[in-house]
């Protein structure tokens, strides 16, 4: 704490710099007749710098307010689409002052054209356009820090966009896709200094037949428009660097864009930790693609049959060794067809080092205690090849017709190898090694047709082949699973290895047909189905000390099972605009048959449902709305689940499927708020929703000591969750302030050792932030977070505390100096005081570029304080974990980066 106090100090003293008294100009802007104008740009240029210092947007009621500096001369700019613009010379007075405008309407086309090119924020329908340099200061290198600068934008850790609170699905570089799917290499990679305006598509549709007729709200992406010198020629970076202990880093990027087609190539190798695509990226990764059926009331997700292999906290492991190279390019071959695509490619070579505990749950212990306790050393050595390969075409003809295809590959070679030393009433020591080649193929096929203004058709479909063959292989001290795996006890260690193969072929396709009586309604009639075959294979066998392989055949060992799953249904929806209120309720008819063929018989299970769904949407102004979700959804499961013989999860955890299995129903509500108030900077979002899952699917679980045995049943109990999540952002003058919360509650029934348990979850997550962003003096962010999860299995609570502060700080000086530092304390600690851990984490660097010159210089030192481990805990129906995990120490590194 001591650490991050200094820090705060230090980053306050150096941001404070001397500024003459600014006072509030505030008025209305009216046309000739008296009536206020709302969405008219304001704007101060200083007539000594010529920079902007303040700009204004009229609201409802057209009322502007600028901050300016008392005594400095100005010109004020005030436009508004179809009005003649106003340019008048003002002094700031000494006090807070009023000024009100009227405007005439324009004598021509030219004057009503103009608006104010340099106004740093303005808003055309549904489009937020940012002007960046409004409101950066020239120490921003990549895109990620201009949008972090933005209101209304942020950047997780994770490098995900997220734009009043919902999640950008799709980023473009003048209006071509930049590597759809995913936003991470677009904010990482993409120059700072290469973008001009940056356009917020709210309400994105990109079939324009569709506008209108969907309830698109929760889709946003973005659109980055470049500055004049970075079209029609190449651009980008070359940046090397090496440090001691041989450490390196190469990172060249190219861009170029035209109208007709553009290039995007990035390429990475290091062994620092800055990893530029990850195994949570690559499984998460969409190509843009959606599921067909999202409010169709069924819910049929293919499972990823994955070992589990271990993933990296916070991108920092022990040690890493990255190689990375992405393609992206778009084509235009005619007015009419577009082409795009993408080529990616990953290798890393990681270590892992954690110790943890793990609680587990005890539903006969009257006492609330829990019952057996694990603590467990690992070190792990995991080699990954992921890739992906994108194809994309779009032909339109004309306004009414619209085909679309995409294809996406992905595939991996992965391998880990995990020594394991396992302490409760027996140690045991355990040598886990996983490997997996998956495979997936998924295309998409759309046509959409306007047959005049009152007839609008879609067909989609979708289709997923999927091959997996996970390798599983456990060498243990001590005999695994008495009692289930008859293994040969003679032998000095027990090898113990599983085989598995998963082959699934996954199609969907439905027809919409809209029929739009008038501007405010439309009645949408759905056909569709989901038609699933799946194969999955298992055999479970033990490796002998002359290496010969003793086969256990028996059935409740090897697993042949044939999964289908049909899903046909009819749906309606009827949508309709009555004053500042939207509705749109409908239903949709389900016909369901899945059927699982093993052990020589077949079980099936047919189902006819009809499920309703409500949306209402109450626009309280243009950039202020309220909705409301309700819908109930069938979930099914897969075939992972049917199947019968058992199948190890890691080396004290087996699986059963259970074939008899039924559905799932789930109520789900929600209500969210947005707000977007540009007369005082003001974003607000709140979104509250519950669910109720009924026949859910539960793990019924033996526990012997830490050996757990699991199967999947429909519970006969009621399962519930509860979540809120709200920001509050505004920026006064040159501050920006943030704060948030995330509260989300969850009760669980579950059955352990053929007795109901009850686990429980709070977390609660709070954070709040004030920034500056001053042009010509050094910036600081201050923040605090703090976080509660509180964990109840069967009466046995685990509650842990989290404190984050934390520091940023970037300052530009002596014409091509530029510092930045980030300080980030934790104090992670249990409500029992078994686990009071401080730890803080210090990145700076500093670097030169001579003004016009294309060469940088840099210093940079990742993690200086040298901090060795980090902590985190989760929550698990059957067990509480409390892990300490170890990372990379600290590096020093000389950079070179020459700008093209």
């Amino acid at each position: 704490m001591i650490r991050f106090l200094l820090a705060a100090v230090i980053a306050l003293f150096a941001s404070n710099t001397m500024y003459t008294q600014n006072i509030t100009v505030k008025g209305v802007v009216r046309d000739q007749e008296g009536k206020t104008l709302e969405m008219a740009n304001v704007i101060a240029i200083n007539n000594e710098t010529q920079n902007l210092d303040a700009f204004g947007i009229s609201n409802t009621e057209g009322k502007y307010k600028l901050s300016l500096k008392s005594g400095t001369t100005y010109t004020l700019k005030i436009s508004f689409l179809g009005y003649k613009p106003i340019e008048e010379t003002y002094t700031a007075p000494n006090a807070d002052t009023e000024k009100d405008f009227i405007m005439e309407l324009a004598a021509d086309e030219l004057d009503a054209v103009e608006v104010t090119y340099e106004m740093p924020v303005t808003v055309k329908g549904d489009t937020i356009v940012y002007d960046s340099d409004a409101f950066t200061n020239g120490t921003e290198k990549k895109l990620e820090d201009v949008l972090k600068k933005l209101p209304g934008v942020e950047v997780n850790d994770d490098g995900e966009i997220e734009v009043e609170g919902k999640k950008v699905t799709k980023v473009m570089v003048e209006g071509k896709d930049f590597f759809d799917g995913d936003s991470k290499l677009a904010t990482k990679n993409i120059p700072s200094d290469a973008v001009d305006k940056i356009e917020v598509l709210r309400n994105h549709n990109e079939v324009s037949q569709l506008k209108g007729l969907t309830n698109d709200e929760d889709n946003v992406a973005l659109n980055i428009k470049l500055k004049e010198g970075k079209k029609n020629f190449w651009f980008g970076d070359i940046t090397v660097a090496a440090g001691l202990d041989e450490r390196y880093l190469a990172h060249p990027k190219l861009f170029y864009y035209n109208p007709k087609y553009s290039i995007n190539i990035i390429t990475d190798l290091n062994n620092i930790g800055e990893l530029p695509f990850t195994m949570r990226d690559y499984f998460n990764f969409t190509g843009g693609f959606r599921n067909l059926n999202s409010r169709g009331g069924t819910s049929f997700s293919v499972s990823s049959n994955g070992l589990g292999l271990s993933t990296l906290q916070n991108n920092r492991a022990k040690e890493i060794d990255t190689r990375f190279g992405a393609a992206n390019f778009s084509y235009s071959p005619t007015k009419t067809w577009d082409l795009s695509g993408f080529l990616i490619y990953s290798y890393s070579d990681t270590q892992l080092e954690e110790a943890r505990i793990r609680k587990f749950a005890d539903p006969d212990n009257a006492n609330n205690q829990f019952g057996e306790e694990e603590t467990a050393y690992t070190n792990t050595s995991q080699n990954t090849n992921l890739g992906l390969a994108k194809l994309s075409s779009t032909y339109k003809p004309s306004s009414n017709l619209q085909f679309d295809y995409d294809a996406l590959l992905k595939l991996s070679d992965q391998e880990e190898a995990t020594n394991v030393v396992s302490i409760s009433s027996v140690t045991d020591e355990i040598d886990e090694n996983k490997s997996q080649k998956p495979l997936s193929i998924n295309q998409n096929a759309n046509l959409y047709y306007t047959l005049n203004d009152k007839n609008i058709f879609a067909l989609e479909a979708q289709h997923l082949y999927q091959n997996e063959d996970p390798f599983y292989n456990a060498i243990r001290a001590e005999q695994p699973f008495v009692g289930i795996v008859p293994t040969d006890n003679s032998q000095s260690v027990y090898n113990m290895n599983q085989e598995k193969k998963v082959e699934t072929s996954k199609l969907e396709a439905k027809v919409d047909y809209y029929w739009v009586p008038g501007p405010k309604s439309n009645l949408n009639f759905t056909l569709g189905t989901t038609q699933s075959k799946q194969q999955f294979n298992s055999h479970i066998f033990q490796v002998l000390d002359d290496d010969s392989t003793l086969g256990f055949n028996e059935e409740e060992l090897n697993n042949n099972v044939d999964f289908t799953f049909s899903d046909v249904y009819l749906g309606f929806h009827y949508k309709v605009v009555s004053g500042k209120f939207t509705f749109n309720p409908g239903f949709t008819a389900h016909t369901y048959k899945s059927t699982n063929e093993q052990l020589g018989t077949t079980v099936s299970d047919e189902l006819v449902n009809i499920v309703p769904d409500v949306y209402v949407n109450f626009q309280m102004k243009k950039s202020q709305s309220l909705r409301f979700n309700y819908a109930i959804s069938r979930q099914f499961t897969d075939v992972n689940n049917f199947a019968q013989g058992y199948v190890f999860s890691n080396y004290n955890s087996m699986y059963s499927g259970n074939r008899n299995l039924e559905s799932a129903l789930y109520h789900t509500v929600s209500l969210n708020f947005f707000s977007f108030n540009m007369f005082n900077f003001t974003n607000i979002f709140a979104n509250v929703s519950y669910s109720k899952q009924l026949d859910a699917f539960k793990n019924s679980s033996a526990i012997t000591g830490i050996n757990q045995v699991s199967s999947t049943i429909n519970s006969n109990f009621a399962d519930d969750n509860l979540t809120f999540n709200g920001r509050y952002q505004r920026t006064f003058w040159k501050l920006k302030v943030a704060t948030g919360a995330n509260l989300s509650y969850a009760k669980r029934n579950n059955i352990v050792n053929l007795e109901r348990s009850v686990s429980e979850s709070f977390t609660q997550s709070y954070n709040g932030s004030i920034a500056t962003n001053f042009r010509e003096a050094p910036n600081v962010e201050l923040g605090y977070s703090y976080s509660l999860n509180d964990y109840d299995n069967a009466g046995s609570t685990t509650v842990n505390y989290t404190d984050k502060p934390f520091v940023k700080f970037d300052a530009a000086f002596l014409n091509g100096f530029i510092f930045t530092a980030d300080y980030d304390y934790y104090h992670f600690r249990s409500k029992d005081a078994t686990v009071d851990n401080e730890y803080d984490f210090l990145d700076a660097a500093l670097s030169y570029q001579k003004p016009d010159s294309s060469w940088e210089y840099s210093v940079e030192v990742t993690n200086l304080l040298n901090t060795t481990s980090l902590n985190q805990d989760s929550f698990s129906d059957l067990y509480n974990t409390t892990s300490q995990y170890y990372i990379q120490p600290r590096y020093v590194m000389l950079k070179i980066k020459y700008n093209l």
